[in-house]
């Protein structure tokens, strides 16, 4: 919970090597911060919570093996500590205030941090924010540290984080869509290719072929996390490891696999996470892949629920809202273009994050703020799309078995059952015949003298067309209690 952190009239000044700014008197920011907010006031949006609460983790496990190593009192990185345990309750959010777009690579994000928990500290202490020389935001939380180092060890975190409950979401998903498919096992309908008829098939195959790219989705996300788990810290300014010694690096992946429970591990070349963003857009990929599904999945359930009777009308959607202010007693199907439109807006992060990837040189990429707000946010989003839509969208879902056998007897599909007896030619003109007349390839089939009644109906049979094998061969032939 956000707990306001209300500012006073009066200021106090602060001095870097650019100058002198006024201060809000009791703001727990400093100079650093308050040039970022004016340099980069851009989206209005503030830098992700969950990456904020990442940093603040890093600095707290710095706080406790600098001072485990003798490079910080015992009483300053209690102070600290006990601050980022405020921070990571909830409190004092407000005073994150740079935006998630800014230069820097990410540099304003991780002075915001170290100047908010060192401000924080000195109030601890019994002194005023501002007062530097009880604790300092570069020499003491920032210690041993770079933003660079930091800031993707930060975001890996951050990712881990919202990536498992996705993939909790999509296996979720995955379930529903097997109901379903167990559901309508029986049910027979008709296939479409391109928008046209094709061959029968039982409803139940439909959503088991979604369940299928789903269940693949959840296995590449929560593989994904294998990647997110590597971490530079010790790297410092470009992965060198410089004013960080050895042991701080190990003992600071402890503290964070403690402290996270995810089981992360030391880079054993740190240079390459802090300059080479490709993990992110592997990530990100992925998210993309999923997004693809998605879309394509609610897009299907649309067209089949489209109408309901000018449509194709085969599924009915739950109606969870009224749909026009205009037309009385009109559903849309919203959850479904909910699922849509937020796999667009993944799929359109994802091209961000490939081109802010590509534009990194040399020993640091400067658009790192973008690929981490594109990235946070496609979890995010993502998650939530895919929650609803199974629970207010997949699980509801019906059926209609009226409609789908109405739609499968006015085809001529099942002469496609007939080919293999019949020849090719002679099962094309029986379709055709049957569409002109608005009758069925059974019915022309037997007016002809073709078949007896009894093998066409062995032929046409639903548990053999819906199945591997050809019509009316022994294979092919299966009485439905498999």
């Amino acid at each position: 919970m956000t707990e306001a952190f209300p500012l006073q009239k009066d200021t106090r000044t602060e001095r870097d090597a650019l100058g002198e700014m006024e201060i809000p008197a009791n703001a727990c920011y400093g100079i650093h911060t308050a040039r970022a907010m004016n340099n980069f006031a851009v989206s209005g949006r503030p830098v992700n919570q969950k990456l904020i609460h990442a940093f603040v983790l890093v600095k707290k496990a710095a706080a406790q093996v600098n001072c485990e190593q003798n490079r910080l009192p015992p009483h300053r990185a209690a102070a600290m500590i006990d601050a980022c345990d405020e921070l990571l309750a909830g409190r004092h959010l407000d005073m994150f205030t740079v935006d998630a777009l800014q230069g820097g690579a990410g540099t304003s994000t991780n002075m915001n941090v170290n100047e908010v928990i060192a401000n924080l500290a000195i109030m601890r202490l019994g002194g005023k924010p501002g007062q530097y020389e009880l604790v300092h935001p570069l020499d003491d939380v920032n210690c041993c540290q770079s933003t660079n180092d930091v800031y993707p060890t930060a975001l890996r975190i951050a990712a881990i984080r919202l990536l498992r409950p996705l993939c909790d979401a999509m296996a979720s998903l995955q379930e529903s869509l097997q109901h379903k498919e167990t559901e309508y096992a029986d049910l027979l309908k008709l296939g479409r290719t391109q928008l046209m008829d094709a061959l029968p098939m039982m409803a139940g195959q439909g959503f088991g072929a979604y369940a299928k790219a789903v269940a693949r989705d959840r296995w590449r996300l929560y593989k994904a996390e294998e990647r997110l788990r590597e971490i530079p810290i010790g790297g410092t300014a470009i992965g060198t490891g410089m004013n960080a010694p050895r042991v701080y690096s190990y003992r600071m992946i402890e503290k964070l696999t403690d402290e996270t429970g995810f089981g992360l591990c030391r880079s054993d070349h740190p240079m390459d996470p802090i300059q080479n963003m490709d993990v992110f857009v592997e990530v990100s990929g992925l998210l993309k892949s999923a997004a693809v599904n998605l879309f394509k999945i609610s897009g299907d359930f649309r067209l089949l629920a489209s109408g309901p009777l000018g449509g194709i009308g085969e599924l009915t959607l739950p109606p969870v809202q009224a749909g026009s202010s205009i037309m009385p007693g009109k559903i849309n199907p919203v959850m479904a273009e909910l699922a849509g439109l937020t796999a667009l807006r993944v799929i359109a992060e994802d091209a961000a994050i490939t081109i802010a990837a590509a534009s990194g040189q040399l020993e640091l990429n400067a658009f790192l703020p973008l690929i981490a707000e594109s990235l946070l946010e496609s979890l995010y989003i993502l998650d939530g799309a895919v929650r609803l839509f199974d629970e207010r969208c997949v699980r509801g879902l019906i059926v209609c078995e009226d409609r789908c056998s109405a739609h499968l007897r006015n085809s001529a599909v099942m002469a496609s059952a007939l080919v293999t007896e019949l020849g090719y030619d002679e099962a094309a003109s029986i379709a055709s015949a049957a569409i002109k007349q608005g009758r069925t390839p059974e019915e022309i089939t037997e007016e002809r003298g073709l078949l007896t009644r009894s093998r066409i109906e062995q032929l046409c049979h639903p548990y053999t067309v819906t199945k591997p094998g050809i019509p009316g061969q022994e294979e092919g032939i299966h009485d439905g209690n498999e």
